[in-house]
């Protein structure tokens, strides 16, 4: 059954004996996941349960240099969290940054793409300190996310810049202050629309210098939410355009299928896709498993919660997710959600 299903197991050592040295736990996690897949090869008598099985190879990490324009402080500051190289998407993407370009990044989860935009900005400002940039977030949890990191940037370099998040939330008394000295504000397009673009008079700092505008999240404005975004957005640099400014956009998204088509439209102009990705990734297993036919007269199969249960009473780390078109899929959780 498992050579029917295509599932290849190139490269992938057996388990050691019991006295022998410690068993790696990737390799521990990859041998079971095997053991799941043959004990639901045998169940599927019929080839009916297991639809598909997709084995992906582990990827090593693609490194390159910080490029030469980068500030020796800022390089240092990295070098003080432990990043002394880049990941080759994120050393192209800056370079593309820096030469005035607006792009879309295309990565996938945790690998890396702030750094793709804090690094030329952080540099921009770190050479002329009048620069100013804005981060945009669909929400404020984000936005408070992406604070800290700034944060632990600005002690490393020591506080040469501000950075403050504009919100609901902002405190009456705190917003003149962040008016005046913020180098980067990090908002929504909520706060964007109510409290700032109306009162552009008094962020004529802001606006009189900013260079750079970034869209976190690019994929979740889409539908009416992107549209409504699109107006702020065109709003938005007409205003600038009214202080003799216009912005360069840097755009991140998760793994979409038209992150360019998105990105021009909703800031209508020409976005450059930056989609290749040099961080590594672990060995992983999908399988798209269907629960067997309980009836097959009316089409009922049996829940795949309950399939979770008979794993789980027969003892093997199978994790079970319905998907949208209310099947399953199966495999040991370390790779799944990976």
């Amino acid at each position: 059954m498992a050579d029917l299903l295509a599932f290849r197991r190139a490269g992938t050592s057996e388990a050691m004996p019991s006295d022998g040295p410690a068993i790696p736990r990737s390799s521990m996690a990859i041998t079971q996941v095997h053991q799941v897949l043959d004990v639901l090869a045998a169940r599927d008598v019929h080839g009916e349960i297991l639809t598909a099985v997709r084995h992906f190879p582990a990827r090593e990490a693609q490194w390159a240099d910080f490029p030469a324009w980068v500030h020796s402080d800022l390089a240092a500051a990295y070098g003080g969290k432990g990043i002394r190289r880049l990941y080759s998407h994120q050393a192209a993407a800056a370079e593309a940054v820096h030469a005035g370009k607006n792009i879309v990044i295309v990565t996938p989860t945790a690998s890396g793409k702030t750094l793709c935009y804090n690094l030329p900005i952080l540099n921009a400002i770190l050479e002329n300190p009048d620069s100013r940039a804005l981060y945009l977030f669909p929400t404020k949890a984000l936005a408070q996310d992406q604070l800290a990191e700034l944060y632990d940037l600005n002690q490393r370099l020591e506080n040469n810049f501000g950075v403050f998040t504009y919100d609901g939330d902002t405190p009456s008394d705190a917003r003149k202050a962040i008016r005046a000295k913020g180098h980067i504000v990090l908002t929504n397009p909520d706060m964007l629309h109510t409290g700032i673009l109306p009162h552009h008079t008094r962020w004529t700092r802001l606006f009189e210098n900013l260079r750079y505008i970034v869209i976190d999240e690019l994929h979740t404005y889409r539908g009416v939410f992107g549209s409504h975004l699109c107006n702020v957005l065109r709003r938005l640099r007409r205003i600038a355009q009214f202080y003799g400014r216009e912005p360069q956009f840097i755009c991140s998204s998760a793994t979409i299928a038209n992150p360019g088509e998105l990105g021009s439209r909703l800031i209508e102009a020409d976005v450059e896709v930056r989609n290749a990705n040099g961080a590594p990734a672990a060995e992983k297993t999908f399988v798209f498993y269907n629960p067997p036919v309980v009836n097959r007269a009316l089409g009922i199969r049996r829940s795949y919660i309950n399939e979770r249960q008979w794993s789980a009473c027969r003892g093997e780390n199978v994790c079970f997710l319905q998907s949208a078109g209310g099947e399953s899929c199966a495999g040991d959780p370390a790779q799944l959600h990976q």
